[in-house]
């Protein structure tokens, strides 16, 4: 079972995590939480940031997966304008 620390709660709704869970999870000012109500209970789960790389490497994936899908459809470069127009319902 894991260690159980206390804390408790400041005027303006600050809790502080105790030193040595920040230690052992390695957490660092400005870490992101998303915050959860189960019951009585609150639970954090940390959010981490992609990397620079992650985000590179995801646009380069979803780049490439766009080029797939317009080469399937036979869609050139041309058609981009009339495309849009179309799918906001405009006169070209």
């Amino acid at each position: 079972m894991a260690e159980v620390e206390m804390t408790k709660m400041s005027s303006r709704g600050q809790i502080v995590i105790p030193q040595s869970l920040r230690n052992e999870m390695r957490l660092s000012e400005g870490e992101a939480f998303a915050i959860a109500r189960s019951g009585d209970s609150l639970i954090l789960k940390r959010i981490k940031k992609p990397s620079r790389e992650e985000i590179i490497a995801g646009w380069r994936k979803l780049n490439a997966e766009g080029e797939k899908r317009v080469k399937k459809l036979g869609i050139k470069e041309k058609d981009v304008d009339s495309i849009i127009h179309k799918s906001r319902g405009l006169k070209e």
